[in-house]
């Protein structure tokens, strides 16, 4: 059983920076994918950004050329570094992550969010 650990949510003005972490451990295969997705008041679950173990990444229209998603395949630790924060973009910031077993067999697993508030 996977667990994961997010941080780094938190309160920032406009325009401004927060880095999200996310923590896998448990695992006794591969983690294949990491990402992020949000959810704000009201709004369906949305994917932020997502990154594969060979740093393939992807990212969701609004977010483009302002967030980065990165992770550290040793530590099993995938990071979003958000720039040019907007009202917008307050949510509850789920991460994401899949791991691959033998014979191919895939298991999903959701971190409990971390509350980002972009505020002035």
């Amino acid at each position: 059983q996977v667990q994961l650990v997010e941080s780094g949510g938190g309160l920032v003005q406009p325009g401004g920076s927060l880095r999200l972490s996310c923590a896998a451990s448990g695992s006794n295969f591969t983690i294949e994918n990491m990402g992020w997705y949000r959810q704000a008041p009201g709004k369906q679950r949305e994917l932020v950004a997502t990154i594969t173990r060979a740093y393939i990444t992807n990212y969701a229209d609004s977010v483009k050329a302002r967030f980065t998603i990165s992770r550290n395949n040793a530590k099993n630790t995938a990071y979003l570094a958000m720039d040019s924060l907007k009202p917008e973009d307050t949510a509850v910031y789920y991460c994401n992550v899949m791991e691959v077993g033998p014979w191919g067999r895939s298991s999903e697993y959701w971190g409990q969010g971390t509350q980002v508030t972009v505020s002035s």
